[in-house]
C-alpha cells in the first residue's frame, strides 16, 4: 500500500453516523492480536486542553527517560501530526504499512469500521511496533464510546475542561456532557481532573466513587504568574518554579493539572524526578494554541472551535497587545456555535477579515460577515485563506497585529501560509 492510497482508505471510511458503540473496534484489534493489550496508557478526555495537557505531559515523560507515544486529534496540517513517538512523526511507510494490516482486517469484518476507530487501530499497532513504555492517549469525540476507550487499565487518566461542544451528540448541558467523558475512568485507576464548575465536579466525584477511584483536583488558587510575555511564562504552583514556553493563563492552569498527573504517577511508582518535570513543561509545544507565528507584524494562529476557547483567546489578545490595534482573521465550521464565538471575541477586536477554512462543513465567510457587521467594526471578505492573510496583515499595518482563530483547519492552513511548514 503506497502512502497516498492508505491517507484515502482512511479518509473514505465514515466518521460520524454509525451507532455509539466500542464494538467494532474489539473486533478489529481482536483481530489484529490485541494491540493495545501491550501497551500502557495515560488516558485524557475533556471539551478544552487536553491536547495541550497531552502534548506536555508527553514531553514530561519523554524527558523522565520513557519511551512516549503521543495520539491526538485532529491535525493541522499532516495526518502525521496525529501519532508521535518521542516527538517523532510516524513516517509515510509506517503509517502504509499499519494502515495495510489494519485494512486488512476491516474489509473482513460485517460492519465496518468509523474513520477514527481505523485510526486508533493503526495507532495501536504502530505504537507497539515502537516499543512505547507507555502513549499518552488522548480521546477524540465523548469518552464513553470513543474508540480510544477500547483500552483495559490507564496508568492514570485524565479529563479538562468541559464545555459545550458537540451537543448533539454528546448531550445540550455541560453535566450530560461530563457523563460521557466520566466514561473513561476505570475501576481503581486514580482521575485527575481540571477544577470546573461544582455540578460537573459532582459528575466525575460520584463515577469515581462508584469505581473506587482516587480523584485527585488541582488547586488554581496555588497558581501565581511570575512572569508573562509573548517569550513565555513563569508560574509558581504550590511552592515549586516553572516555566512555560506555551502561552495564556489558561496554560498555566493545564499546566498545574500535569503537574498533579505527574505526582499520581510517582506515587505508583513511576520514575519522574523534578528536574525532569519542570524541562518536561518548559520543552513542551503545540503549535496552533496562541502560536506566535511572526513577529512582523505579529501574526497570532489559535484553532480554538468553540466559546470557551474563543474567551482564553479573548483574555490572552487584551493581556498580550493591550494597546495595539487588532486584526481578528476568522473562519469557523457551520456546525459550531460561532455567533456566540465571535460575540465573546469582539471585545479583542478592531477590525475583522472573514475566510472559510479548508473544510466541506465550512461556513461560507459571507455569512460569517453578516454575523460580524452589527458589532459595528470593519469586515472584509475573502474567498481564500492566502487572501485572508495577505489581506488582514496589510490591514494591521506596522503598528497592529493579527489573530487567526476559530478552526483547526484554519489553523493549519494560515500557518502553511506563514511559512510554518
Amino acid at each position: 500500500m503506497e502512502y497516498k492510497e492508505a491517507l484515502a482508505y482512511l479518509d473514505g471510511a465514515r466518521w460520524f453516523g454509525a451507532e455509539p458503540s466500542l464494538r467494532r473496534i474489539r473486533e478489529l484489534l481482536e483481530a489484529l492480536g490485541d494491540p493495545q493489550k501491550k501497551l500502557k496508557f495515560i488516558h485524557i478526555a475533556g471539551t478544552n486542553g487536553k491536547g495541550s495537557c497531552a502534548a506536555m505531559l508527553s514531553s514530561v515523560l519523554r524527558t523522565a527517560g520513557y519511551r512516549t507515544g503521543l495520539y491526538t486529534s485532529p491535525y493541522l496540517y499532516r495526518f502525521s501530526e496525529r501519532m508521535q513517538v518521542n516527538g517523532e512523526e510516524i513516517s509515510p511507510d509506517a503509517l502504509s504499512r499499519c494502515v495495510a494490516a489494519v485494512r486488512d482486517k476491516a474489509e473482513k469484518m460485517n460492519e465496518h469500521p468509523t474513520e477514527f476507530e481505523l485510526i486508533t487501530a493503526t495507532a495501536m499497532l504502530w505504537f507497539v511496533e515502537e516499543a512505547c513504555d507507555v502513549v499518552v492517549l488522548e480521546a477524540g469525540l465523548g469518552g464513553r464510546f470513543d474508540a480510544t476507550n477500547i483500552i483495559d487499565e490507564p496508568a492514570c487518566t485524565v479529563i479538562m475542561n468541559i464545555g459545550l461542544d458537540h451537543t448533539r451528540i454528546l448531550g445540550d448541558t455541560v453535566e450530560a456532557i461530563a457523563g460521557e467523558k466520566a466514561g473513561i475512568i476505570k475501576p481503581g485507576v486514580p482521575c485527575v481532573v481540571y477544577e470546573q464548575a461544582e455540578s460537573v465536579l459532582e459528575v466525575f466525584r460520584r463515577r469515581c466513587a462508584e469505581l473506587c477511584c482516587t480523584l485527585t483536583l488541582p488547586r488554581f488558587d496555588a497558581l501565581t504568574a511570575e512572569f508573562d510575555s509573548l517569550e513565555g511564562q513563569v508560574f509558581s504552583y504550590r511552592g515549586e518554579q516553572y516555566a512555560l514556553s506555551l502561552l495564556g493563563a489558561h496554560q498555566r492552569r493545564n499546566a498545574a493539572v500535569v503537574i498533579e498527573t505527574v505526582r499520581v504517577l510517582a506515587a505508583r511508582g513511576w520514575t519522574i524526578e523534578q528536574d525532569a518535570l519542570e524541562h518536561g513543561l518548559y520543552a513542551a509545544s503545540w503549535p496552533g494554541r496562541f502560536e506566535v507565528c511572526t513577529d512582523d507584524p505579529y501574526f497570532i494562529v489559535d484553532g480554538g472551535h468553540n466559546p470557551q476557547c474563543a474567551e482564553a483567546v479573548r483574555d490572552s489578545l487584551l493581556h498580550y497587545f493591550p494597546d495595539t490595534r487588532r486584526v481578528l482573521l476568522l473562519g469557523v465550521l457551520r456546525d459550531k456555535d460561532y455567533a456566540q464565538m465571535a460575540a465573546i471575541l469582539d471585545r479583542a477586536a478592531d477590525e475583522y477579515v472573514c475566510t472559510a477554512p479548508e473544510s466541506p462543513r465550512a461556513l461560507p465567510p459571507e455569512e460569517l460577515a453578516a454575523v460580524l457587521k452589527p458589532f459595528g467594526k470593519p469586515v472584509t471578505v475573502c474567498n481564500s485563506v492566502s487572501d485572508a492573510v495577505f489581506t488582514a496583515k496589510d490591514r494591521a499595518g506596522s503598528d497592529g497585529m493579527v489573530c487567526a482563530a476559530g478552526s483547526v483547519y484554519l489553523a493549519g492552513s494560515v500557518r502553511y501560509q506563514l511559512g510554518m511548514y
